[in-house]
């Protein structure tokens, strides 16, 4: 090895050292960010229970345990909450959040568990779109439609079912949804290197079965649906004060004065 090798080796390694001492110092220095979503806490856990809301337009739910694997495959400090849905002509979904905690791997990209659970992803339909939410003022959501197809065995018969997955997510501060989540990840990392602040960012979800042909008629059905559950659960966005900051978290479970109040002049941007 020449001394020019050896030179490069000493810099790279000196790098990669002073990087893991950086990273070391901001983990342990890091505060964590409060929650985008209403939660409260767990006696004897460090997990939180998000608080969904029970009744939403006509529908009724009833609240639904984490399976045991996700809850072992998972960071420990990951928070869970699952409701499933059904009004009174049969149409049923499920509604989740997956809260992370300091261990930002509680998140990932939903279409690897799709994958894995059977389900083929339809990218031609599939799309980045918006839901507009009324309340406590007027926004417009972002969230990431996936339109799915599998086939499974009904009474002894193959036959083909369809799905629509709907999932977002929310911060105390931001909100996000694309196909790669980059955008995300950046906010967060740029944070956490600003502040010291990790943002705790909730992975929402919406997942109904249907007919094949019946996705888009599905999707509109989850959209109506969230555009009145968001203000129920969901913290952010808050409307601005006088002085262009937004104002204290005012959307909680049950709060019926918070979806009454006024529209801001302006809507606050997503990050």
């Amino acid at each position: 090895m020449n001394r020019q090798m050896i030179i490069c080796l000493g810099l790279s390694l000196g790098l990669i050292g002073g990087t893991a001492c950086v990273l070391a110092r901001v983990q342990r220095a890091q505060k964590l960010a409060p929650p985008g979503v209403a939660t409260h806490p767990l006696t004897g856990s460090i997990r939180l229970h998000p608080d969904l809301p029970e009744h939403v337009l006509d529908y009724s739910s009833k609240e639904l345990e984490t399976e045991d694997f996700v809850l072992k495959g998972l960071p420990q400090d990951t928070s869970f909450g699952w409701r499933r849905y059904q009004n009174a002509d049969g149409f049923s979904f499920d509604l989740r959040v997956v809260l992370m905690g300091r261990d930002r791997t509680s998140l990932h990209r939903p279409q690897f568990c799709l994958r894995g659970l059977g389900w083929n992803i339809n990218q031609s339909i599939s799309k980045e779109t918006t839901v507009k939410v009324e309340h406590p003022f007027a926004y417009q959501l972002p969230v990431v439609a996936l339109m799915a197809s599998r086939t499974m065995t009904v009474e002894g018969r193959s036959q083909l079912l369809s799905g629509v997955y709907v999932y977002w997510y929310v911060a105390d501060d931001a909100m996000s949804a694309s196909t790669l989540g980059l955008e995300r990840m950046w906010w967060m990392a740029s944070k956490l290197m600003r502040t010291g602040v990790l943002q705790r960012w909730a992975y929402i979800s919406c997942f109904a079965a249907c007919a094949p042909g019946q996705e888009a008629a599905t999707f509109d059905r989850l959209k109506a649906f969230i555009a009145a559950a968001v203000p129920r659960f969901q913290l952010y966005p808050r409307p601005l004060t006088s002085s262009g900051q937004s104002a204290p978290a005012i959307a909680t479970l049950g709060d019926d004065d918070a979806l009454a109040a006024p529209p801001p002049s302006k809507v606050p941007e997503t990050f």
